[in-house]
């Protein structure tokens, strides 16, 4: 994936903070950051294509899908938007 498609630093450090801290005492161990699902999500955006056609460099177009649901379903989504608009 060019670099240019991932999220810059500076971008993240706005979102991070909305993204929930994840408590390491409870449940499994989270094989992959926050940030590299959000690329995945944007990357699917951009190239319109399907969530089982995301390239194996990414995280299993499962997990991407499960947290893309999820943080649509608890507003994360808008919060990103209204934190990036500037």
């Amino acid at each position: 994936m060019p670099t240019d498609d991932k999220i810059s630093f500076r971008e993240w450090e706005i979102i991070k903070p909305h993204f929930p801290i994840h408590n390491t005492n409870q449940g499994r161990k989270r094989i992959h950051s926050y940030r590299e699902i959000l690329n995945a999500i944007f990357y699917l955006l951009r190239s319109v294509c399907s969530w089982r056609m995301l390239p194996h460099e990414f995280p299993h177009w499962k997990t991407v899908y499960h947290y893309f649901r999820v943080w649509r379903l608890n507003g994360l989504w808008g919060a990103c938007k209204c934190c990036t608009q500037d």
